[in-house]
């Protein structure tokens, strides 16, 4: 086991990890203490979080000077393009609209950061995504890898790796369905497969402009404008990206209503422009509050 720690003078801006790991931006992460999700709050103290990165597993905490980890390997560099720690976040929370519910988010999360994650992962997580509450898709997420994952063992345990795209495109649409996901399981097998054959590559539509990246996501079975943007977002890197779920078109309609403008198309560039020069960094901390404001709704859903 190799250990270290990232000083948090080094990272340009504030840092929450609870509010980054906890916001429904990505489910692979794991809090030790079995309260993932619990407190919306960013009260975590010096709780540990664990995930698996490319068969290698992962545990960092928050203190009051440093992120430190534990892993299978020298885990800064992972650590830091995840967690995006080389954003400047004080200078972008500067630029974020001055409205009421986005200057609340940010009193509430200042710290949170937008992610990195792995393309594969986050695309089968939003693509289980709609209707569904973040715990559960944190859930279902986790009864894949535990099924069809590769075993890592880690300080007496049996963790596991996420399934690659190849294993999922291997097993029936019944028994994914009876894993839970629903209809979604037609569509996880199937782009599964598409993936496995490299119908899409994920470089080729990092590189390329914002909506030819979404539009090409979209060719992908199960995969809406929706579960694209948070793919784009969260996983690759892109800025403008605002994913209109329940929560945003919740604050289209009440607090930005001249950005309701009918299709999603429209509606996105509106909200895009509204948002300022961070869209989605605004849309996060807009998510996260509405979400975590009245938990009784759905979570991460259409």
């Amino acid at each position: 086991m190799q250990t270290g720690a990232i000083d948090l003078a080094s990272i340009p801006g504030p840092m929450d990890l609870q509010a980054t790991l906890e916001s429904g931006q990505t489910f692979r992460w794991s809090r030790l203490d079995g309260r993932t999700y619990e407190d919306p709050a960013p009260s975590g103290g010096d709780a540990w979080y664990r995930t698996v990165h490319d068969g290698e597993v992962i545990e960092v905490r928050q203190t009051a000077a440093a992120l430190e980890w534990r892993s299978t390997f020298d885990a800064t560099e992972t650590l830091s393009r995840r967690l995006r720690l080389d954003d400047d976040l004080g200078s972008i929370l500067e630029e974020v609209p001055g409205d009421e519910v986005v200057a609340r988010a940010v009193e509430r999360f200042a710290g949170m950061r937008l992610v990195r994650e792995p393309f594969w992962e986050t695309l089968v997580s939003f693509i289980l995504s709609a209707q569904m509450r973040v715990e559960r898709i944190h859930q279902l997420v986790e009864t894949l890898a535990t099924t069809y994952g590769d075993p890592v063992e880690w300080r007496g345990e049996t963790l596991y790796s996420f399934p690659s795209s190849t294993a999922l495109a291997e097993q029936s649409e019944r028994d994914l369905r009876d894993l839970g996901v629903g209809y979604r399981a037609p569509y996880l097998r199937e782009t599964a497969a598409m993936i496995a054959a490299e119908a899409v590559s994920p470089a080729a539509v990092a590189s390329s402009p914002y909506e030819t990246a979404r539009e090409t996501l979209t060719s992908l079975v199960g995969v809406g404008p929706k579960v694209a943007d948070c793919v784009l977002l969260f996983s690759l890197g892109f800025a403008e990206p605002v994913p209109l779920d329940t929560w945003i078109r919740s604050a289209i309609e009440e607090h930005f209503p001249e950005a309701a403008a009918g299709s999603y198309d429209d509606t996105s560039r509106a909200i895009r422009d509204r948002f300022g020069p961070h869209p989605g960094y605004t849309q996060t901390y807009v998510f996260h509050h509405l979400r975590t404001t009245d938990r009784a709704e759905v979570g991460r859903g259409d």
